[in-house]
């Protein structure tokens, strides 16, 4: 069976893998960088690092305390 099913929802409609892995790999990433700025120097360096390390923790903050539909 191929096609969507007549009951199905718009959100189980089928994503590629950009769309399935795109958000968590630019974390990820953003993530590498930091660790890498906060080994590699001080100053801007430890900028960056704080920065790039603060965005996953407040994307986890903020979908923790979203309310839920």
């Amino acid at each position: 069976m191929t096609g969507a099913n007549p009951g199905s929802s718009p959100a189980a409609r089928r994503r590629t893998v950009g769309q399935i892995f795109g958000i968590p790999l630019l974390i990820a990433l953003l993530s590498a960088i930091g660790l890498v700025s906060a080994l590699i120097g001080d100053g801007i360096w430890d900028g960056i690092s704080w920065i790039t390390l603060l965005i996953p923790i407040l994307l986890c903050g903020f979908f923790l305390l979203k309310p839920r539909r």
